[in-house]
């Protein structure tokens, strides 16, 4: 009998080489092995982690379909953050309007901005924004700081950050302090605007 813990590991990887368009599997790319270790050993049902990859995957084929990678995907239990920067107008409404067709999602949280490339490239040059590799690194340290504290289940949460300075906290905490415990520790890197909750308290 294949062991569950593998089978799940399986269907993340899968749905990871086959969402690759979008920049958060990048990001789980990056981050390596643990990520896809710590989704298969976190306390959640394969069926529930496959409708999840099911849902980043009809997304990756919306951002295919209109030949563009300019946002990022998180999700957990079916609500689905979408971050990003779009400097086409109408490549924003209909990557919007593809993306709330997609069917399973519970919650959307909708964090896409709509910039025009000089307004970014004067942001970026202003430091009121970050670039790309900038906001990878932006998100790796914010995770470490979860992963470095004690009392934090890591495994159980997901931080997305954009360039404007802002980190996005999804998952589960075990009880009310350790989401104020991780609220707070995303909060004291340096650079972080603010930090948006979505995780759910759930023992």
């Amino acid at each position: 009998m294949r062991c569950p813990v593998f089978a799940v590991l399986a269907i993340a990887f899968s749905a990871t080489v086959t969402a690759m368009p979008a920049s958060a599997q990048l990001s789980d790319i990056l981050l390596g092995p643990k990520t896809l270790i710590d989704r298969a050993i976190e306390a959640r049902s394969s069926s529930d982690l496959a409708r999840d990859n099911a849902i980043v995957i009809d997304v990756n084929k919306v951002m295919a379909d209109l030949g563009t990678i300019k946002a990022s995907t998180q999700i957990y239990e079916q609500r689905l953050l979408i971050t990003g920067l779009f400097a086409e107008g109408e490549t924003y409404r209909k990557f919007e309007k593809g993306v709330r067709a997609v069917e399973g999602v519970k919650k959307l949280y909708w964090h896409v901005t709509y910039m025009t490339d000089k307004a970014k490239d004067e942001a970026i040059a202003a430091g009121r924004m970050m670039d790309w590799k900038d906001v990878l690194a932006f998100e790796t340290k914010a995770m470490a700081r979860l992963i470095g504290t004690a009392g934090i289940a890591d495994v159980n949460f997901r931080v997305t950050g954009d360039p404007f300075g802002n980190l996005y906290l999804m998952g589960r905490a075990r009880s009310r302090e350790e989401l104020k415990k991780a609220i707070s520790k995303l909060g004291e890197g340096d650079g972080v605007k603010k930090v948006y909750n979505y995780a759910l308290v759930r023992p």
